[in-house]
């Protein structure tokens, strides 16, 4: 049976093979390229599609929503080069967010001047030192600042506190009430270290009128004689 069956597929096979094979016709090359370039086609048309979803997603993004005001003012101020955003844009609505960021930024220093005054007062030294250095990041230092760092100065019980007071000071000296709290400051000191410090301060800045409390300074009898003569020589500088 089984070599019955393999004659009648010898056959068969012999008989395919006597078959004529068509030849392909002239224009099969021409076919498939047309098919080729529309498989191209197709598949940049689908690119392209995708692309044009992400653009859009991308546009909806970043398009004005007005209960995201804060969130763009925020944006507006870290990137200081805001004046893209309003680029084509009416003069009435670019005043309008200009003036609307200008409100923001000014609360936002009002808050951290707030943070730091409150932080000053906090019994934790590590606190009081954060929030002298949050001095640094307030663009306008008003009398209230100076008064409290002042204060924290002359009679807070940390003397790192005050040494970091005194350089945060030194930074806003262009201001003349900060310039006299220092040269006071200078009879208020009780270590050795601060009248040290605002020995080499005064020299920096170059404030002559701290001679008059420096030769005062000299006239007390418990002063460190380490002390006694970097005043004589500061004197002797700023004369």
């Amino acid at each position: 049976m089984d070599e019955q069956f393999d004659d009648i597929e010898k056959t068969l096979w012999e008989q395919m093979g006597k078959l004529r094979v068509p030849e392909p016709s002239k224009d099969v090359k021409i076919r498939f390229h047309a098919m080729l370039d529309t498989f191209k086609a197709e598949e940049e048309a689908k690119k392209e599609g995708i692309f044009q979803i992400l653009l859009e997603r991308f546009k909806t993004l970043f398009a004005y929503k007005p209960a995201y005001n804060w969130a763009y003012a925020m944006i507006l101020i870290v990137i200081s080069s805001g004046a893209g955003y309003f680029i084509g844009k009416p003069n009435s609505e670019v005043a309008a967010n200009s003036n609307e960021v200008k409100r923001l930024s000014s609360e936002v220093q009002d808050m951290k001047q707030m943070m730091m005054l409150s932080m000053l007062e906090n019994p934790v030294a590590t606190e009081r030192l954060k929030a002298v250095s949050y001095t640094q990041e307030l663009n306008n230092v008003d009398d209230q600042v100076i008064d409290a760092l002042l204060t924290t100065l002359n009679f807070d019980q940390n003397e790192n506190v005050r040494l970091v007071t005194l350089e945060a000071l030194i930074q806003l000296a262009e201001n003349p009430k900060v310039r006299e709290g220092l040269v006071q400051s200078l009879l208020t000191q009780e270590s050795p270290l601060m009248q040290v410090a605002l020995a080499d301060a005064m020299v920096k800045l170059q404030e002559k009128r701290s001679v008059k409390q420096f030769k005062e300074l000299l006239r007390k009898e418990n002063l460190n004689d380490a002390v006694k003569g970097k005043i004589e020589k500061t004197i002797l500088v700023l004369s």
